[in-house]
């Protein structure tokens, strides 16, 4: 009976929605039989309460906890089960969620959460806000300790998506998934507005404009083999290594398709993920929060089978300058691979920070300060390859030797300066410019020699601030070199609670 969830009605009508069953998910994101339940018999706090007081619904208190294996190793995961009590947490059903993390927490193995639930359960009061607390703590405690991974497959609402919010990754299914804090019907009756549920909290718009989702997957099925996916480049804990895989592409392959792929004009546009395709292992990247301020590009990748977290401008979007949500969106991946002793490698190519008044009112200053606290605070092995440009207080953010960077390469071509040189030219010069007869002459002399003197790699390397200026087509088994060279890497830090980074 505990087994059947809310019933055959139930699960037939979460069937019609396009939607599985909780056990029926937790099949599909485990290796074959290899999950173990735990706290099946666990029933609400207040009597009668259990689907009216119906014998079916009893059990569970809908939401389905224990752990099984996937690719071999012990994930900890919990379901809620829309067809009870449409998932609603309530206590118990909270308690459940928090003892289960607390025991992945101990055992150092990642945790999976499968939400499909309405929100705290009305009926239960404070006792209902009281268990999404005690969650709320587990979250956080576990935090930088395990991997934590929460995947959207129907409503999350209310106090609830902040378990969410707190955890690693947060997957979204693309038609049936929504957050907010209040639903459509409380706006209209506060705000007058009138939204629908996918409109005011849909996978789209978490994934491009709030940044809330990581991951946005069309179906089920697709979103369980994600979740495998991203489990394969992260340890189990902040004291294991993440996997290391055999890698059957050539450490010391040349990749002199990046020639082709990266113009030398520095304001020709050209998307970064194809050069991460070409010096990677494979081509396989993960790329995290896709949709999302896509002026910078992160996500997980391999060298050599090592799992890395990958840092990149994209000058496909916005020339690849550094802005608001560019910054957050970095900062927290960075963040996390440090935690988790995943090295960085950043692909620099940026003309700076993103100029105007919308930028500044909006603190850009404060979540630029972010991504500076993050880089210096990050212990891991870091490894930066300047490509075409790194320019003013974005060339110090991208990794750079002055916030600890390990080893920094550039390209030949790329320049390193306070400003571009056309900028540069246009304020040391004005006069000259004025003056002269053939303005575009002078301006294009004038910039070749700003080029050379202060610009040109080789004069960053004279100082230290570059180890090597490579040829492109040695990127990819310079940085598995790097990364050889630093995989033991051991770094004190200051005896402190923590640091206070700019929130």
């Amino acid at each position: 009976m505990a087994q059947q969830g809310g019933g055959e009605k139930r699960i037939a009508a979460q069937h019609e929605k396009g939607k599985r069953t909780a056990r029926e998910r937790i099949e599909m994101l485990l290796d074959p039989d290899t999950f173990v339940e735990t706290d099946l018999f666990v029933t609400p706090r207040q009597p009668g309460i259990s689907n009216n007081g119906n014998a079916v619904g009893k059990y569970t208190d809908g939401v389905v906890t224990g752990w099984g294996k996937i690719d071999g190793r012990i994930v900890y995961v919990y379901a809620q089960d829309f067809t009870i009590m449409g998932g609603s947490l309530g206590e118990s059903h909270g308690l459940k969620i928090a003892r289960l993390i607390e025991l992945a927490h101990q055992n150092g193995a990642p945790v999976v959460g499968l939400n499909d639930s309405g929100g705290a359960r009305i009926q239960e009061g404070v006792d209902s806000l009281a268990a999404c607390g005690e969650i709320f703590t587990r979250n956080v405690k576990s935090s930088g300790i395990i991997p934590q991974i929460a995947a959207i497959l129907g409503p999350c609402a209310g106090a609830a998506v902040y378990s969410p919010a707190l955890m690693d990754f947060v997957f979204m299914e693309a038609d049936n998934a929504y957050m907010f804090l209040t639903g459509p019907e409380v706006v209209k009756a506060v705000t007058h507005e009138e939204v629908s549920s996918y409109d005011l909290g849909g996978a789209a718009l978490h994934a491009a404009q709030s940044g809330v989702a990581h991951f946005v997957s069309e179906g089920e099925e697709n979103m369980m083999a994600s979740i495998r996916d991203l489990l394969t480049y992260l340890p189990s804990n902040n004291l294991t290594p993440a996997p290391v895989l055999i890698s059957h592409d050539p450490a010391k392959r040349s990749v002199p398709e990046l020639n082709k792929v990266v113009p030398s004009d520095e304001r020709q546009p050209y998307d970064v993920k194809d050069v991460i395709s070409a010096i990677v292992d494979d081509g396989a990247f993960m790329e995290v929060q896709s949709q999302y301020a896509q002026n910078i590009v992160v996500g997980f990748a391999r060298f050599d089978g090592q799992s890395v977290g990958i840092v990149a401008n994209q000058p496909l979007v916005l020339a690849g300058v550094l802005d608001i949500d560019a910054s957050d969106k970095a900062a927290r991946f960075i963040r996390f691979c440090d935690s988790f002793h995943i090295p960085l490698v950043t692909l620099v190519d940026t003309p700076g920070f993103l100029p105007g008044t919308a930028q500044e009112a909006g603190g850009v200053i404060r979540h630029g300060a972010k991504m500076i606290f993050a880089y210096a605070e990050a212990t891991v092995p870091k490894v930066s390859v300047i490509l075409r440009k790194a320019f003013g207080g974005a060339y110090i953010v991208m990794s750079s030797k002055h916030l600890k960077g390990d080893l920094n390469f550039a390209w030949p071509e790329a320049n390193l300066a306070v400003m571009g040189p056309e900028g540069a030219v246009n304020i040391l010069y004005r006069r000259d410019l004025a003056e002269a007869e053939n303005l575009e002459q002078v301006r294009q002399e004038k910039i070749d020699e700003y080029r050379n003197e202060f610009a040109n790699p080789f004069i960053a390397a004279s100082r230290g601030y570059v180890n090597d200026v490579i040829p492109r087509e040695d990127t990819r088994w310079r940085i598995i070199s790097a990364l050889e060279a630093l995989q033991n890497k051991r770094q004190q830090t200051s005896a402190r609670k923590h640091g206070n980074i700019p929130l």
